[in-house]
This record gives structure tokens, C-alpha cells and sequence, in this order.
């Protein structure tokens, strides 16, 4: 591709690149387009074998000029994939495998006929649909942060130009930098990484310090189980994200731009590195961009995998070369950051969000979400969920919109128990909080908090001093030490819930783990220590029986605490067919083959189930 060398150039290229996009998918270059997930989860699902089959079949039955085979990010409905889409139909097939392949060439392709069998199902109505915009699980989403994810070739940046990448920032250079900095305050933006705070404010604090080196960086390391928001958004437009850290660079004065990002994200780091060479080629990234006195490099660090680095200045110390702990603030890193320059630190989503901010205005994204938390969330919503994926949903959505209308509700017909939002520096909300809008506010006035976007949910089935203590395992684990009251109080934290579900805790332990939750919070240095005890004051406050249950009555009522549960064989239901004494590993069952029913010896049982999921009959009860 020719440089882009000034703003004329660049419409002009998007505008052509635009039309050929739209010939794509509207088969107006006399084509049809295969278009599979190349998201993480859909590539552990083969994902690329697929594709790969996919051209060589298309190549070896001649249809090299009627059909094209095209990668684009996370679909975001995890649970159905991989999927793949045909254009210009637009239709979405489902749970697809290698083996399908011939069949949708030679079915699809070729005779134009739609295979059903691949189609969606709705769960309640077993309607068959076709189209993505159709399902339940899309309609209540609108795509700000995850722009282009799923329709676009991450690795393609003329795609990217065609869905409008970098007009944002034509735009953002034609304005005074206070003008940009004014249009992100009007706009409402907050940090998507966990705080909240304003995003233009923050800019605004390091746009107003002496000029000299100033810097960009992009919070990458996400670390929350079970979170992949931000490794999808650069999975799948990793342009979108650049161009939010160009126009966040112009704003403040800075020059360079430092992505810090995990690396176990392999797939993100290489479609990175790639999107930003390819914008460097074209004069996008590099000097005078644009024909403007305005320069902008982009460098990458990859993380070790440190969960503190996702604290900022963790993360600045990690940058600079040196251990991951954070450092007292003030001063805070718009004052003096990274090698002591102001520096503005912003998640993967929050940049992702300033080019949408620029290219279609303050009053376009604030007519999402609530007044005091504009715009959209991206959320990685899992656990006992029907519809496990990656959703954007408008601020103000209630938490029973998210689990049961996107979410398709519990598996199996279990009852919804709870929904873990923040990861570990979140808590837990129950059913009492279904109607609970979704925003930075109310999360926090209801114990818990909007964390960068994990959602796990949970049922009747889950142990909530079991949750508490698995995320109390998790914190112990990356405690950077540095702080007393983190260091230490965690890991009396972890020792105290390891008693209660050990059932050896009595009342006072009870009363000492609230005391030393609130001390933890109240006393330790970053953000990681005075969270750490959430997950435990949050259950503590909604559960509180379960732990009394598990101290007093020596019992777990969901039956998960192994100490405190046993398997017992209903003699009357029991077969005796000796089927799951011969399944236990331990040989804790005995019993004589059709003669006698079989028995478990609970002192040599190990409760590892085999004995249940091995009974063909029920016989056999966890109590």
C-alpha cells in the first residue's frame, strides 16, 4: 500500500477501502466469503485446521474465483463456537467441525442450500436462525469497544480502514489538544479497568505538566480468572486500540506509546506486532503523521504473567525493567510515571473506546449507559451460564438482563445463587440484586465492583466459603509482598476460610476473619490489598448462614467441602452390581456381586466421585 501522507489521503482510502469491504460481504465483487472465528477459544477448537480445509477444498473443487476464506476475531458467543459465517447471505453456522467442511462447500457453495443442523437453536422456542442479529444472545449488545471483532480480518488493516479505523484521529489532529481532551471529558469515558475514574481527567493531569518526554501506555496484563476481554479486542482489532493510544499520545504531548501485555496471549502480541507494522508502512505510526508536526511511536513489553502488574504503577516498574511492585502514590503516574515522565496509564478497552469518542462525538457515546457511567461495558461472562461468551451491553443494564436474556439463564434448571463481578478485587451479588443496573456506582454501593469485566455466575450447587477461599488461594498467589497487611493478612485470610471449610473453626475465627478483612482493606498499599478481602466480606454479608453452617453444624450446604461431606450407598436403590467398587481408586466399597449391597468405608474414602458418575442407577447420594 501507497503512504497515507495527509487527511485527503486517508479518506480517500478508506472511502475505497469501505466499497471493497462492502463488496465482500455483499457479494458485489461477484464472490462469496467464508468468514471463521479466529478468536483464542475458537482456534483451541480448531478453529485453523478448519480454515485451512477449507482453501484447500475450495482450491482443489475450482472455486478459487467464486469464493473467498477469510479469519476475523471473537463472535463472542464462546459456547457455539467455532462459527462460521457465509456472505453474502449472512449466514451463521455454529459448533462447526473439520468434518463439516465438504459438507457446507458442497451443500452451501455449491447447491445454495442452508444446512440446518449447524443453524442456532433457540432454547425456547427450538426456532432455527440463521443470522446472528437474530439470536437472543446478540440483540441486546451494541459494539463500541468491540468494533470490527468478528467481522473484520485483525491481520487485514485495509479491512480495518474500511470500517473507519484512523478517522478518529484525523479528526483528533484537527483540533487544539484541549479540544480533544474536552471532547473525552463531554463524552463521559471512565477507566474500563477496574477504578473508574474519568478518562479525561486523567489526560487532562499529564496534558498539564511541563512539556518534555510524556508517555502512553495501554494496560494489557489481564489477569482476573476467567477474564478475556481485552486479549479479544486485541485479538480482533487491534488497530482500534492503537489509534486510541495515538490520539491519547496527541492529547497529552507524548511521543511514545508502551503496550504491556501478557505473555500468555501469544495470538494477541502476534496480530500487535503485525497490526502495528502494517500502520507504520503506511504512515499512520512514525513521523509526521498525516502531513501534521505530530510523531507517534508504539513499542511493546510483554508481562510474565504477575496478576499486581495489572496496577499501574506495578506495571510501570515492570516496563522500566524492574520488579513488578507498586509504588506510593501521590505522585501519581500523570505527574511523574514511567522513567519519572508523566505518564497516562489506560486499559485495552478504554482505547479502544476513544476513536468511536472522536469519529462519531461526545454526544453519539453518551447516549448509552446512565449518567454517571456513559457508554457500553464488555464483559466475560461465564461460569453456570447457558450462554458462556464476551458481551458489550450500555451501562444501566440490569444484572438479570446480562444472566437471563444474553446469558439464556442457569444450566439444567438450577437455581442462580450469585454472580462474581470484579475477579478477585470484585464480590458477590445475589438474586436480591437482579434489577441492580449495571454501572460503576451501583456496583461498588452493593459490595462489590465493575473490575475490568469478569462475570462469573454461580448456582445452588457452589460453596460460597469455598468461592471466597479459592479467591483468597488466588490473591496469596500474587501478593507482590511489599505491604504487611497484604502480604501477611491474606495468608491468615487463606489459613482462616482453609479452617472453616475444614470444619475445625469455631465462632471466634468467624468474628477474627471479618475484623482482619477490614483491617487488609483499610491498611495495604495498592489496589490488590485493599480489594483482596471483598470476595470474603461480600459472602460473608449475603452467606453468612453457609459459614455459620460450616462452623456450628459441621455441614456444607452445597455439598462442595470435602471434610464435610461423605458419599453414602441407598441400599434399597443399590444393585449390587459392583460396578462402582470397581471404579474407586482406593477401594473404599465393598460388597458381594448380586448378593449384598455395596457399602462405602468412609474412612478410607477419598470423595472423589468416581463412585457417583460410575452408578448407572442413583443409588449413590453426597450428603
Amino acid at each position: 500500500m501507497e503512504k497515507i501522507k495527509n487527511f485527503e489521503d486517508l479518506s480517500a482510502k478508506c472511502s475505497v477501502c469501505a466499497e471493497a469491504y462492502g463488496k465482500k460481504i455483499e457479494g458485489g465483487n461477484g464472490k462469496r466469503a467464508v468468514v471463521l472465528c479466529g478468536g483464542t477459544g475458537c482456534i483451541s477448537s480448531n478453529s485453523l485446521e478448519i480454515k485451512a480445509k477449507f482453501e484447500k477444498l475450495v482450491e482443489e473443487k475450482g472455486l478459487s474465483n467464486k469464493v473467498t476464506v477469510n479469519q476475523v476475531g471473537c463472535f463472542g458467543f464462546c459456547s457455539q463456537g467455532p462459527f462460521v459465517k457465509i456472505y453474502p447471505e449472512d449466514t451463521l453456522y455454529r459448533l462447526v467441525s473439520i468434518d463439516d467442511v465438504e459438507e457446507i462447500i458442497e451443500k452451501d457453495l455449491i447447491g445454495g442450500e442452508v444446512i440446518e443442523r449447524l443453524l442456532y437453536v433457540d432454547p425456547k422456542t427450538q426456532e432455527k436462525i440463521a443470522k446472528q442479529e437474530d439470536i437472543e444472545f446478540y440483540k441486546k449488545q451494541v459494539r463500541i469497544s468491540l468494533h470490527g471483532c468478528g467481522a473484520i480480518d485483525p491481520e487485514n488493516i485495509e479491512e480495518a480502514l474500511g470500517s473507519g479505523a484512523f478517522l478518529g484521529l484525523a479528526k483528533a489532529l484537527q483540533m487544539d489538544r484541549q479540544e480533544v481532551i474536552n471532547e473525552v471529558l463531554a463524552s463521559g469515558l471512565r477507566g474500563r479497568g477496574g477504578g473508574g475514574f474519568p478518562t479525561g481527567r486523567k489526560w487532562q493531569f499529564a496534558y498539564a505538566q511541563p512539556d518534555g518526554d510524556k508517555y502512553v501506555v495501554c494496560n494489557g496484563d489481564e489477569g482476573d480468572p476467567g477474564a478475556f476481554m481485552d486479549r479479544s479486542i486485541l485479538e480482533g482489532n487491534p488497530l482500534a486500540v492503537i489509534e486510541g493510544m495515538v490520539i491519547a499520545g496527541y492529547a497529552i504531548g507524548a511521543q511514545n506509546g508502551y503496550f504491556y501485555v501478557r505473555a500468555e496471549y501469544p495470538i494477541a502480541v502476534n496480530r500487535l506486532r503485525l497490526a502495528i507494522k502494517q500502520a507504520e508502512e503506511i504512515g499512520l505510526l512514525g513521523d509526521n503523521i498525516l502531513g501534521t508536526d505530530f510523531s507517534f511511536r508504539v513499542h511493546i513489553r510483554l508481562g510474565a504473567g504477575a496478576f499486581v502488574c495489572g496496577e499501574e504503577t506495578a506495571l510501570l516498574n515492570s516496563i522500566e525493567g524492574q520488579r513488578g511492585m507498586p509504588r506510593p502514590r501521590p505522585p501519581f503516574p500523570a505527574v511523574k510515571g514511567l522513567w519519572g515522565c508523566p505518564t497516562i496509564v489506560n486499559n485495552v478497552e478504554t482505547l479502544a473506546c476513544v476513536p468511536y469518542v472522536l469519529r462519531e462525538g461526545a454526544e453519539k457515546f453518551g447516549q448509552y449507559g446512565t449518567e454517571k457511567s456513559k457508554g457500553t461495558k464488555v464483559f466475560a461472562l461465564g461460569g453456570k451460564i447457558n450462554n458462556v461468551g464476551l458481551v458489550e451491553i450500555p451501562m444501566g443494564t440490569t444484572l438479570r438482563e446480562l444472566i437471563y436474556d444474553i446469558g439464556g439463564g442457569i444450566p439444567d434448571g438450577k437455581e442462580f445463587k450469585a454472580i462474581q463481578t470484579g475477579g478477585p478485587s470484585g464480590g458477590c451479588l445475589t438474586a436480591k440484586d437482579l434489577d441492580s443496573a449495571i454501572d460503576f456506582d451501583t456496583l461498588v454501593a452493593k459490595g462489590s465492583m465493575m473490575g475490568s469485566g469478569g462475570a462469573i455466575v454461580m448456582d445452588e450447587d457452589n460453596c460460597m466459603v469455598d468461592v471466597a477461599k479459592f479467591y483468597m488461594e488466588f490473591i496469596c498467589d500474587e501478593s507482590c509482598g511489599k505491604c504487611s497487611p497484604c502480604r501477611i493478612g491474606t495468608k491468615r485470610l487463606l489459613e482462616l476460610l482453609t479452617k472453616i471449610t475444614d470444619g475445625k473453626a469455631t465462632m471466634k475465627d468467624l468474628d477474627e476473619l471479618e475484623e482482619l478483612s477490614k483491617t487488609i482493606q483499610t491498611g495495604s498499599l495498592c489496589a490488590l490489598g485493599q480489594t483482596a478481602a471483598n470476595p470474603v466480606l461480600s459472602t460473608l454479608n449475603s452467606f453468612r448462614d453457609e459459614y455459620i453452617a460450616h462452623i456450628v453444624d459441621k455441614k456444607c450446604p452445597a455439598k462442595v467441602c470435602k471434610n464435610l461431606m461423605k458419599y453414602e450407598i441407598d441400599a434399597e436403590k443399590c444393585k449390587k452390581c459392583s460396578l462402582c467398587a470397581r471404579q474407586c481408586p482406593v477401594n473404599a466399597i465393598t460388597g458381594v456381586v448380586g448378593k449384598e449391597p455395596y457399602v462405602i468405608d468412609q474412612d478410607k474414602c477419598i470423595k472423589c466421585g468416581m463412585c457417583v458418575s460410575s452408578c448407572k442407577f442413583k443409588a449413590i447420594e453426597k450428603k
